[in-house]
Order: structure tokens, then sequence, then C-alpha cells
């Protein structure tokens, strides 16, 4: 099982689902960076409202620091912490677990670790060890800030439902006005309205996040295969729920031509700039120095409370 990501900041996630705790160990963060457990407490209180959509369970979220901060101020040492799991009934699992879940990784967990794999909530496979992606997230974005990076996301579609086109300005101010993280206000309530059809029928839907980073330098990235591209859709692809990962355009530029596809090179005082980004800010796998736009595709919640078609794989049969 690879459970680490990064050379020179290293994340090396731990923890299941209904085990003891979730958590994170980071080396590499150099000393000196003011870090308190407040700012990555912030970060991580940020996916309470949103996680209530997704699952029953209400975890208080609780970070604590086991090693590499002292005194408001990273070490140099390698960075533990971790949240301690609370919410946890097991019970319903243990009735289950020879039926794998649809749209769960029950199956090819169990054929991969021979049952030996810890089942309960979906055990490392589940969305719950993101609470450590996102303490690790803490400390990375206060680092790209002292380069002046700046980076922010917001929901564009749920079940269907597409927010309008807004700029980088508005997303920045009105992202996190509402539960959803939409910047449009009207399509986030049509969102919710969405969700909530789909929950009272005991169903889920999905949806698409955008993410941009501003203020990055060009000449980013390490071809042919370390390309920032490749490596972030690597990053990515560690999130359970996501099943597609695009950049700029993506798969609309498959319908583009060549001419409507391209980026025209301008200099916009001394810097050199696109007058589009199709590219998403990232050409031949190095940043341009545009804006980096990403897409991610989330897939709908699998628990659900309509009955669905399994088997029993302790006896093999329907």
């Amino acid at each position: 099982m690879a459970n680490s990501f990064g050379k020179i900041f290293t994340v090396t996630s731990f923890g299941e689902s209904h085990g003891s705790c979730v958590g994170v160990l980071i080396d590499g963060c150099p000393a000196g960076l003011p870090m308190t457990q407040e700012e990555i407490q912030k970060e991580v209180d940020r996916r309470k409202p949103v996680a209530a959509f997704s699952t029953t369970r209400n975890e208080p979220e609780q970070v604590e620091i086991l090693s590499g901060i002292f005194n408001g101020y990273t070490t140099g040492a390698p960075i533990c912490l971790q949240i301690w799991n609370r919410d946890i009934d097991s019970s319903s699992y243990e009735k289950i677990k020879n039926l794998p879940r649809p749209g769960h990784s029950d199956y090819a967990a169990r054929i991969k670790y021979g049952g030996f794999n810890d089942y309960r909530g979906g055990g490392r496979f589940s969305g719950r060890i993101t609470a450590g992606f996102i303490m690790a997230g803490a400390i990375a974005m206060k680092l790209l800030r002292r380069q002046t990076i700046e980076i922010f996301a917001h929901t564009i579609e749920i079940g269907g439902i597409k927010a309008g086109k807004k700029s980088i300005d508005e997303i920045r101010r009105s992202a996190d006005g509402n539960t959803l993280r939409c910047a449009d206000p009207e399509a986030a309530q049509r969102m919710m309205a969405v969700i909530t059809q789909a929950q009272t029928k005991g169903d889920s839907v999905g949806g698409i996040i955008e993410s941009i980073a501003v203020n990055v330098p060009a000449g980013l990235g390490e071809p042919v295969f370390d390309t920032l591209d490749g490596e972030l859709a690597k990053a990515l692809f560690a999130i359970p729920a996501v099943k597609g990962v695009e950049f700029g355009a993506g798969f609309g530029a498959a319908g583009l031509k060549g001419s409507e596809n391209n980026d025209s090179f301008t200099m916009e005082g001394n810097a050199v700039v696109t007058l589009t980004n199709n590219a998403g800010g990232i050409l031949g796998g190095m940043t341009s120095g545009m804006p980096v736009v990403l897409r991610v595709a989330i897939k709908p919640t699998p628990s659900i409370s309509i009955p669905q078609q399994t088997i029993n794989t302790d006896t093999m049969s329907n």
C-alpha cells in the first residue's frame, strides 16, 4: 500500500475510518514557519458543514499536534498531526462484512489484501482519511503564501445544476458565502434542492469542483514523467470520491479547433501572459505563469439507502 506522496514536501497518510485515529506525517517543512493548532483546526472545521451531506457521522474533528511544531513555529522536524475517531459504530459492518457494498472498495480490497483489511466503514479507503489531507494542506498553503501563491476552490456543479461563470475575484469573495461553497448563490440554492430531493429518496448526487492557483511562476514541473499536471492528478485521485480530473478546457478541448484552443501570448507590462487560458496554466507539463485551473469530478456518495444487488463473498453466491 502506497501511503506517501511528494519528494521535497512528503506527506504520509495514516489511519482507518473506524480505527483509533486518522492523521498525517509531513516531512520536509522548513523550520521557522509560523503555525498554530488553531490555524490547522480552522481548515479542518471547514469540512464539517459539507460532510453532513455525505456521512451520518458527527466527529468533533479535534486536531492534535504530536511533533514538529513548538512555540507556534515549525521546528524542521517531521510534523505529526492526528484526529481521534470518536463517533464510531462498527456493529452494522460486522453484519455485512461478506456483502460488498456497490460503489465502495469492499470487494477490490478484500481480494487484494486477502480479507485482512479493516473493512469497517471502508477502512483505509474511506473519505475519512481526507481529514489528514486537509491538515497537510493547511501547512502547504501557508508555505505557498510565502511565495505569494494563493489557492482557492469552489463548487461549479452538483446533480446537473451548473453555476454561472465567475471571475477569479468573484470566486475569492463569494465561494465561502454558502454551505456548498458555490460562488453563484442562486445556483447554490438549486443545488441544495437537488441534494435534498435525492436524500429524500435515499439517493445521492455527484458534482464538480474547480480549483485555481494564482501567482504561480512559470517553469514549475518536471517533464516527462513528473509533469505538474500529472503529479496534481495523482494527488487528487487519492481522494476516494474523485473519478476525473481535467485542466483548463480539459475534455472540452477535444471539440475545439487548434485556432480556438491555442492561448495567444501578449505582454502585460513586463509580464508575459496569454489572452485565454485553455491550457489551464500548464504547457508541456510545466506552469506557464497563468493561473493553474483544474476541475475534479466527484462521484455520488455510494452510501445510499436504496436496496442494491450484491453477492456473498463467503459463499460466493448471489
